[in-house]
């Protein structure tokens, strides 16, 4: 079963159409919130997720379908307008197709998704050049229907990747024959090697501009760490798309342990523009048992007096901003128009926060300059789940 969530009515039943010729039966959703109602209720085979819908983002769909137990192991192909790669592949995504998309393309898509729906075991490789380092990750991953092999080089690696698709490889930076990053440009350079979803596990501290030339070909950036081998394990059985119930109890506990931490809110500056003391209390209670740092304006003028300061004191630097739309003196409307003037807030991550789910309200919301909205009363997992998305990286 295919689960189809796409607003464009016509493209949707082209999607469905081209699904039944194929052999699939199919179910369509238009809206993101209809999408994960039906995920968890129909438990699709497969999905294919539009980034652009009314009600949220594609990738806050995806974030919530890959962080929850019961759909995490579904593969996710996007097919969009919109052009999220770096971003919806870090989330789990098998694959990206970018409207307008030709018929070979699609073909391409379900392709994709019934070999990663696929029964059978998964093929892990890891390169590591410490024997005992290697044997550890190896005895970490094995699963019943998981194959983990090792390899100490960059060349072996390369060979068995000539010689077997993976549907992962975990692997060190600092290898005897090659670095990294020239093993990387060697697997994308060579035709007869597969490229399969690649974790960076290393003891290595990055440098900026390191990690940046890693991410144009890693999936994932994991640093060697006291808790790292939960991380690993969660990445690793995001990619295989196991199903987490058939796991190892030990290896359930361990992934429960890696999602329980909010890594991505950990020593970041959430700035909260609310008037509402009772608002300000519900979101300081989530963001800061969490690790973020929460800063307060009670309305527009507040929040860009706080920013102003902020340009002068670097430490103060706000990394996202929860905006309410309905403040005194200056609206969050208004407040958002003035941030996106500044060059230096243009990118500024800004979440609208919306009394009332009104199309209207979210629109103008996004046309103010605005990345995303949510709706009071605030669903706090749909909340983290959007600062996941929008919290800048790194």
């Amino acid at each position: 079963m295919l689960l189809v969530v796409e607003d464009d009515a016509r493209f949707a039943l082209i999607l469905r159409d081209l699904a039944r010729e194929l052999g699939f039966q199919c179910i369509l959703a238009a809206t993101a919130t209809d999408g994960l109602e039906a995920a968890l209720g129909h438990a699709p085979h497969a999905i294919i997720l539009d980034m652009n819908l009314p009600d949220h983002s594609g990738l806050t769909v995806l974030d919530q379908l890959k962080r929850n137990p019961r759909t995490r192991h579904i593969p996710v192909h996007v097919v969009s307008a919109a052009d999220p790669t770096r971003e919806a592949l870090e989330l789990g995504a098998v694959g990206i197709a970018l409207k307008p998309v030709q018929r070979e393309q699609l073909l391409d898509v379900f392709r994709t998704l019934e070999t990663k729906s696929a029964p059978g075991p998964r093929r892990v490789l890891v390169l590591e050049d410490d024997a005992r380092q290697r044997e550890s990750i190896q005895k970490l991953l094995a699963a019943e229907d998981v194959e983990v092999e090792g390899v100490a080089t960059a060349h072996d690696a390369l060979q068995r990747l000539r010689e077997h698709t993976f549907d992962c490889m975990v692997m060190d930076l600092h290898l005897p024959d090659l670095s990294g990053q020239e093993l990387l440009e060697r697997m994308a350079a060579e035709e007869a090697v597969s490229f399969p979803p690649v974790i960076v596990y290393t003891g290595h501290t990055l440098s900026r501009d390191e990690e940046q030339q890693l991410r144009r070909f890693s999936r994932s950036i994991i640093i060697k760490g006291v808790r790292s081998p939960e991380r690993l394990l969660d990445e690793v059985t995001l990619f295989l798309h196991q199903v987490e119930s058939r796991l190892p109890p030990e290896h359930q506990r361990m992934l429960q342990a890696a999602r329980d931490r909010e890594s991505t809110l950990e020593g970041r500056r959430i700035l909260v523009v609310e008037d509402d003391v009772r608002n300000i209390f519900a979101l300081s209670s989530v963001l800061e048992p969490r690790g973020a740092k929460v800063e307060i304006a009670r309305n527009g003028k507040e929040a860009l007096a706080l920013l102003t300061k902020s340009l002068a004191q670097p430490q103060l630097a706000v990394d996202l901003v929860l905006m309410d739309i309905m403040m005194p003196e200056m609206d969050g409307l208004t407040a958002t128009r003035e941030i996106r003037k500044q060059e230096a807030w243009r990118k500024l991550p800004i979440i609208a926060l919306t009394a009332k789910a009104m199309r209207d309200d979210q629109e103008k919301c996004l046309q103010a300059g605005a990345n995303d909205y949510i709706a009071k009363p605030l669903d706090v997992e749909k909340l983290l789940s959007l600062l996941r998305v929008w919290m800048p990286k790194g």
